[in-house]
């Protein structure tokens, strides 16, 4: 029996939510599964990926494939990474407790990673949110300028009506 690990959709429509599963490869997308290894939600940022990372490794140990999406979630979240060391420690390359020294140094510094990535994140949408607003504030007061000039020039040309009229009395009754 070939097993897969793969993910298997839920959620209503345009808003999936995924369960990361080992399943036999020949069942149904959304059909029997063996085991539930995790969930993957799409939708939020960063995306969020929960997974048993030992459940995970022992499947991968035992023979299981994974697709294509689950290869790249399982990579994110170090479980291929452990695969590689264990390997190292059934050949007698270096013993366990040298390979989970390895992995917790890989960890950390891919923590520290995903959170420059989120913070770079947040003051990209920050900045953008920043520049939009201030572009709004820029139109409004462009907006107001043109107005209060229209309102200038229409004072402007209502007094100078004015002003040729009254020299116009004026002008007769300094002749006489």
């Amino acid at each position: 029996m070939a097993v897969k690990i793969r993910m298997q959709r839920h959620g209503s429509k345009k808003r999936p939510f995924y369960f990361i599963v080992a399943a036999n490869s020949t069942s149904p997308r959304d059909g029997k599964f063996i085991e539930k290894l995790g969930t993957y939600n799409p939708l939020t940022v960063p995306a969020t990926i929960r997974i048993n990372n030992e459940r995970a490794l022992d499947w991968l140990q035992k023979g299981a494939q994974p697709t294509n999406t689950v290869r790249r979630i399982l990579s994110f979240k170090g479980v291929l990474y452990m695969k590689h060391l264990m390997r190292g420690v059934s050949l007698g390359l270096f013993d366990e407790a040298a390979a989970n020294e390895k992995f917790e140094k890989w960890n950390a510094e891919h923590e520290q990673l995903v959170a420059k990535r989120e913070e770079t994140h947040r003051k990209h949408k920050q900045d953008k949110r920043h520049s939009v607003s201030q572009e709004s504030v820029r139109r409004v007061e462009e907006k107001q300028a043109v107005k209060a000039a229209e309102a200038a020039a229409a004072a402007a040309e209502a007094t100078p009506e004015n002003n040729e009229e009254t020299p116009a009395e004026q002008a007769p009754e300094t002749e006489a």
